[in-house]
């Protein structure tokens, strides 16, 4: 009954009225009020403080407004994914990932859940920080795997996945090939082949030269296989980071990139809304997890 009084207190305040928020849930006027004051009774404190017809929350009242709304949201998704899970209904996932992360863990994880799971229609997309930012605040992916560059919120389950050192890759006919490092610095003179996508494009470049320090030119590839391509023709060095397969030695060369004595490094974590934590949401972030432990181990 108590998750039934909270629905009829989340009506009332609302809709701002105890006669709309009945109508609405199909109840009559002393019926919604009596469950609000055996809601009150309950909890032990007051919500509302009535003024005649009309009403004011309490503080207590206005903060487990506010939170209850997120516990609701939480159930309904409960309820929703148990359904689908009991009548083995067709259910959906929707995944996004950095689209010049080099490592295999993603893809992986997704091949052991598909496997698992069959009957989930997984959906990927693969964008920029900023493109998987606003899916994830525009509640357009259930999880993502992207780089850290904002501090942790605490409406998102912020899962650390990896510190990955960071490198260049060159063609291993070129000179900077022979060298066991390269700062940021010493290629102020040389182009950075910048992995983005249309529209993001000087956002991408304000990051990798304010904050990550690149102070030369640019040349914008749209895919990692492209920029691959042009690094591999001379147009320049592809900054990229992740656990990598084995590349082919006799084309292309990894030099591990620093700035100043140490060398460079990325954060790179699973997010998801706190309130979307459904089963098949944990799932995947725990595969996805104990793919970045066997690299790790």
């Amino acid at each position: 009954m108590l998750l039934r009084q909270i629905q009829y207190f989340q009506a009332v305040v609302e809709h701002k009225s105890f006669t709309e928020a009945a109508d609405a849930c199909h109840i009559s006027q002393s019926a919604i009020s009596q469950q609000i004051k055996a809601l009150e009774e309950e909890l032990g404190f007051d919500l509302l403080v009535r003024k005649n017809r009309s009403f004011e929350l309490t503080v207590a009242g206005e903060y487990f407004y506010e939170h209850s709304s997120s516990i609701l949201r939480q159930v309904n998704r409960l309820v929703a994914e148990s359904r689908k899970i009991a009548f083995e209904e067709k259910a959906t996932l929707r995944l996004a990932y950095l689209k010049n992360y080099g490592g295999h863990e993603f893809q992986t994880a997704i091949a052991q859940f598909a496997k698992k799971y069959p009957n989930v229609d997984i959906q990927i997309f693969a964008g920029t920080h900023e493109e998987l930012y606003e899916r994830l605040i525009g509640e357009q992916a259930d999880l993502v795997l992207n780089d850290q560059r904002r501090a942790f919120s605490d409406i998102y389950n912020n899962l650390i996945l990896t510190e990955q050192k960071c490198f260049i890759e060159v063609p291993t006919s070129s000179f900077m090939s022979s060298l066991d490092k390269i700062t940021v610095e010493e290629l102020n003179d040389s182009t950075c082949i910048l992995v983005t996508s249309p529209g993001q494009e000087e956002t991408d470049k304000e990051f990798y030269r304010d904050i990550l320090g690149f102070k030369g030119q640019y040349l914008i590839s749209y895919s990692l296989e492209e920029g691959r391509m042009l690094m591999l023709a001379g147009k320049g060095y592809l900054p990229i980071e992740g656990n990598f397969d084995q590349m082919p030695s006799d084309i292309i060369t990894r030099v591990p990139l620093y700035r100043k004595d140490r060398q460079a490094y990325r954060r790179y974590c699973a997010f998801w809304a706190q309130d979307n934590s459904g089963y098949y949401v944990e799932e995947f972030a725990e595969i996805l997890e104990s793919q970045f432990h066997k690299e790790n181990d």
